[in-house]
């Protein structure tokens, strides 16, 4: 790796270390290897690190905080803060003293106790190595993301631009459906990350079934690097395993962490073991100490510290700490292990392409060098009070205030006038960032995703996964409408991809669409607070699908003769359903396999445009129609009245036409639903989620409270959150997740389908 090929001490070049204010960058490989006589892709071969950004690259980090709902992420970060510095006194996510968290600055995050939107920050912080002990100042950008899935995207987007991640689990609930989820979004980026089980102070905390958990549910190889001294309301530190040395948390707020070299007795014995499952561990995923083990010898601590680096930069591991955020106990170890075992910008892969190639093109790689052209991804739109926010991350180049910048894909050119590093909602303005960081400039009109550069280059970056809205609610203003409704809603619509917004052709009524019934119900109440619009809200519509489940031919004319060239098309094939394909994530698609030139190839784009209108709208319950493929064999022009739009009008003719001999159906969204409440009342809740056709696929029960996993309809899940509250006095919670889309009972599509009969305007004229 490449931070660990400087040879000079570290300690000489500690001027060096000065913060820059951009985001951080990433060296890739190319997913292709170009010919050797080829001009060279790689922007590595014409761009090369320098030591100054070795050096300053190793003392970097990027990190997210991310896990399920009240499993207490920005309860940690709000350590974090105070003991780096950042902030003077801490404040609780539902304090009494009515000030809230640093990270949830939002009126709404404080009143609700929950995090709605990513927050950024920056700090620093002088890390104890894990293998000499010594200490080295290390810059470290953190985002702290919401638990909820409702506001997933702000993870999505979040993990898009990190370098690693602390995966936060509650010490007594462990791996919870939003773990998974956020897991699985780790994943998606290739994201390292440590694993802190929080929480172990409370009664019933047991890690090592969370541990457990995070290998088996989870997958990812996983051991200890601390064990506890004291358990529950006892608990008075951790043992390091790597360094061996008891640490205790003391002064005010533990803002001290006293080391000693003598283990308690009472957990030495525990300790010992623990220390060989992390080397047997390690052995399994690390060559170096997989030699050592298979020889019976004991790595040192610093081999240690070195392979667990290795493993979790690779992806092959996860370290996991312990601790209490609340009770100030053992925060400062895991910025140590942030510092020692996550990736540095250098590290990660990161690739643009050439919008002037062809996307089959091998992609490029980024070189994290301050010298190289600037490339730097918009990943975050906020309103703020000098216009748009927007928060970028600065994959390679520099950064100025004042210089000119390009838009990847509109070609703009934009002069940064405020450049400024985050700190919750607060900014410090600043002249000048570099690779490696994480800022935000105001003045600059773009959507999430967006690539900048400095018009030396064609480079465009990846966007993040956007995942469908589930759920969506008519609105309308009470009252007068005014030109703050529209206003707002295109403000949330730029900023979140998640939300969306849409007229109804048929009632014309405002639809807005989301993840769920607390996402819309947010920006319901933002409407009211931020822009004066009080807002009437419909029952919410469920994100029904259509779909075929045979294969139907179709043999479809299109003629037209109105006088002078008419319309003239003919198209034979057939529509069969299609599984959704796991790389692209699509589930319909085009072919053509005509021969002979019946079809002439420059009307085959016109036919793939008409079968994908038609998808637009199924004829069962006017919804998008999903898993269906359209084989287009023959057909016939005329020389004269063939067009483009008689062959697409055609397309959509014959699908229709095709669509209703394949004994179609309504699909509905299956959520997956974890419920945690207290033990007695675990008949009321699988009695309840019976009541709304939910399938039990999983229940475990933990000394005093249980929980219960199943597969719900969306649409049955309406209203559960009154339910549940009541069954349970109050002590019931809940989270939903999107699994996948499957067929209505027969009695609820014939439901649809007359309700939706009716709807249509010739109905309505009767």
């Amino acid at each position: 790796m490449l931070a660990q090929h400087i040879s000079l001490p570290l300690r000489t070049f500690a001027p060096l270390l000065r913060r820059h204010a951009s985001v951080a960058a990433a060296v890739a490989k190319p997913s292709q290897q170009p010919p050797l006589d080829a001009e060279p892709r790689s922007l590595a071969q014409r761009f090369q690190l320098t030591d100054v950004d070795l050096r300053r690259l190793k003392y970097q980090r990027n990190i997210g905080v991310s896990a399920h709902i009240d499993s207490g992420k920005t309860t940690l970060t709000e350590r974090i803060l105070y003991y780096t510095g950042r902030i003077r006194d801490i404040h609780e996510v539902r304090g009494k003293d009515n000030v809230g968290a640093k990270m949830d600055s939002m009126e709404l995050e404080r009143e609700k106790g929950i995090t709605i939107q990513s927050a950024a920050t920056f700090c620093d912080w002088n890390a104890k190595s894990p293998a000499t002990g010594e200490q080295e100042k290390f810059a470290i950008n953190i985002i702290d993301t919401p638990g909820h899935v409702d506001f997933t995207i702000e993870v999505e987007r979040a993990l898009r631009v990190l370098d690693g991640a602390v995966l936060v689990l509650c010490a007594v609930s462990g791996v919870q459906s939003q773990t998974i989820t956020v897991d699985r979004q780790m994943r998606r980026y290739n994201v390292p990350r440590l694993s802190f089980i929080n929480k172990m102070d409370r009664p019933g905390a047991n890690p090592w079934r969370v541990i457990n958990q995070i290998r088996t549910k989870l997958r990812m190889p996983a051991a200890a690097v601390q064990v506890p001294i004291g358990v529950e309301d006892q608990l008075e530190g951790v043992v390091d395993l790597v360094r061996w040395k008891a640490l205790y948390n003391q002064g005010t707020k533990g803002v001290e962490v006293i080391e000693s070299d003598e283990i308690p007795a009472s957990v030495l014995e525990f300790a010992t073991r623990k220390r060989t499952e992390l080397i047997e561990q390690l052995a399994e995923v690390d060559e170096e100490i997989a030699e050592l083990f298979l020889n019976d010898a004991l790595p040192s601590n610093t081999q240690l510290a070195e392979a667990i680096r290795r493993a979790t930069v690779s992806l092959k591991f996860s370290p996991v700490f312990l601790g209490s955020a609340i009770k100030n106990t053992a925060v400062q170890p895991l910025l140590d292990g942030v510092c020692a075992y996550l990736a540095s910008p250098a590290e990660r892969e990161a690739v643009a392409h050439d919008t002037t190639q062809s996307e089959s093109a091998a992609p490029f790689e980024l070189v994290p060098a301050a010298a190289a052209p600037l490339v730097a991804l918009a990943f975050k739109l906020e309103e703020g009070r000098f216009g748009q926010l927007t928060y970028m991350r600065v994959y390679q180049g520099s950064l100025k205030k004042g210089q000119f910048i390009f838009h990847a894909r509109s070609g703009k050119r934009i002069k940064v006038p405020k450049l400024v590093r985050m700190h919750s909602n607060e900014m410090e303005d600043i002249d000048e960032i570099g690779p490696g960081e994480i800022c935000a400039i105001f003045g600059v009109e773009c959507a999430s995703g967006d690539t900048f550069t400095d018009g030396t280059s064609n480079y465009s970056m990846t966007s993040m996964f956007v995942p469908d809205p589930v759920i969506s609610l008519a609105i309308k203003p009470t009252g007068t409408e005014t030109a703050s409704f529209s206003r707002a809603l295109n403000r949330f619509q730029k900023e979140d991809p998640t939300f969306r917004v849409h007229v109804d052709h048929e009632s014309k009524e405002t639809i807005i669409s989301g993840m769920g019934e607390l996402h819309l119900e947010i920006y319901v109440e933002r409407m009211k607070r931020e822009y004066g619009v009080a807002c009437a809200t419909g029952r919410p519509q469920v994100a029904f699908r259509e779909t075929v489940t045979e294969r139907a031919e179709f043999a479809y004319t299109h003629k037209k003769q109105t006088g002078g060239a008419g319309q003239y098309a003919r198209v034979i094939g057939h529509i069969e359903p299609m599984e959704m394909d796991t790389e692209s994530g699509k589930d319909t698609a085009f072919e053509s396999v005509v021969m002979g030139g019946n079809v002439p190839s420059s009307y085959i784009p016109a036919v793939e445009n008409g079968f994908y209108e038609a998808l637009e709208k199924g004829t069962l319950c006017g919804n998008p129609i999903s898993g269906v493929r359209m084989v287009l064999r023959d057909g016939a022009f005329h020389a004269v009245d063939s067009s483009e739009l008689a062959f697409r009008l055609a397309a959509i003719g014959a699908f229709r036409e095709a669509y209703l001999k394949t004994k179609p159906v309504i699909l509905e969204p299956i959520m997956t639903v974890e419920v945690v409440a207290p033990v007695e009342f675990q008949s009321a809740v699988i009695g309840g989620l019976n009541a709304r056709r939910g399938t039990i696929i999983d229940s475990e029960v933990r000394e005093d409270e249980f929980t219960a996993v199943a597969e719900v309809a969306l649409n049955d899940m309406f209203g559960y959150s009154n339910q549940l509250r009541g069954g349970t006095q109050g002590k019931g919670e809940f989270s939903m997740e999107y699994k996948n889309h499957m067929p209505v009972l027969p009695n609820v599509q014939a439901e649809l389908q007359e309700a939706y009969r009716k709807s249509l305007p010739h109905n309505n004229k009767k």
